[in-house]
């Protein structure tokens, strides 16, 4: 048995796939449509949204991990070291389902930059407690714009992207709760 053709296209080249699934099945030819599944906007400048916002959430928790100073140094290091870290992978898969969509993951410094809905990190921070401060408010701030990108994905039909916005999201969640423990320590 021959494999499948496999099909596929985003929002704008729906109406084209359906006259292309048509024409498969006049031929007898097997295929397996792999979305979308409607003409419904995906809105994926938003997405990439998310994805600069994830970026530069990153970098924030390196800068946090790189300058932080006190008694609490050694905790405070290696929890924004392990965040930075999460965040790594969560980027990685962000990016590639940006790719994997047919649109261009813009990852650089200069787009992650014009692209960023967070506060911007402040350089000067050294004292754990306003580390810990900015690290908690731009996670709380990104946790909330992931929660509506999981809405927004899964009402135009999209489960796979609102289940990986989904992951995103109770990372986001938990290493919020991470950090807020700290300032709660005080």
């Amino acid at each position: 048995m021959p494999q499948p053709i496999l099909i596929a296209s985003d929002h704008a080249g729906f109406a084209l796939k359906q006259h292309l699934r048509l024409a498969l099945q006049r031929l007898g030819l097997p295929f397996e449509d792999l979305g979308t599944d409607s003409e419904a906007s995906v809105d994926y400048p938003d997405f990439a949204h998310r994805l600069a916002d994830a970026i530069d959430l990153q970098f924030q928790a390196k800068q946090a991990h790189w300058n932080v100073k006190g008694p609490n140094f050694i905790a405070l290091h290696e929890l924004f070291d392990r965040i930075a870290g999460e965040l790594g992978g969560q980027v990685d898969d962000m990016a590639e389902r940006i790719t994997a969509l047919g649109g261009t993951a813009e990852g650089t410094l200069q787009a992650v930059a014009g692209r960023s809905k967070l506060p911007v990190y402040p350089v000067d921070l050294t004292e754990g407690r306003a580390h810990l401060e900015a690290l908690a408010g731009a996670l709380a701030r990104f946790g909330k714009s992931v929660r509506k990108a999981i809405d927004e994905t899964g009402k135009a039909g999209d489960a796979d992207t609102s289940d990986l916005f989904t992951g995103v999201s109770r990372g986001a969640d938990k290493n919020l709760w991470l950090v807020e423990a700290h300032l709660q320590a005080d």
